[in-house]
């Protein structure tokens, strides 16, 4: 079966590129520039990962990520931040995020990534994504 992959996004043109890469390694792909409720969306969708980005509309990636991880119902899932401050991940903490990709990344190593959060479905170690 297909792992569902939600990813949010404010900038269109990353939500395509990504889409295209996941969609091309059999992924089943959803993606948003804006979040009203995240349970709703999570409830809706039912994805095996989440990717958001650190900077949206509204709300910061990780008080997102925060109330994922901290609701009993969702704190399962996998959610990956990405940025292109990786220093304003590094000075505020986790948010008990599985993983963190700096942006522009590597594509193989964003894959690798993507596959290792949803393999292990659990915490990893932070520092080894940085």
């Amino acid at each position: 079966m297909q792992k569902r992959i939600l990813v949010i996004d404010n900038d269109q043109d990353i939500l395509e590129v990504i889409e295209t890469a996941l969609t091309m390694e059999n992924y089943s792909v959803e993606t948003t520039p804006i979040v009203d409720d995240i349970f709703e969306m999570i409830n809706d969708k039912k994805p095996d990962l989440i990717l958001i980005d650190y900077l949206l509309y509204g709300i910061n990636g990780g008080e997102l990520c925060h109330m994922i991880k901290s609701d009993p119902t969702t704190s399962h899932l996998p959610v990956i931040i990405f940025s292109g401050y990786p220093k304003v991940i590094q000075s505020l903490g986790t948010y008990e995020c599985d993983a963190f990709i700096s942006k522009p990344f590597d594509l193989n190593n964003f894959m690798e990534i993507i596959k290792e959060c949803l393999s292990k479905n659990s915490s990893a170690d932070f520092s080894s994504f940085n």
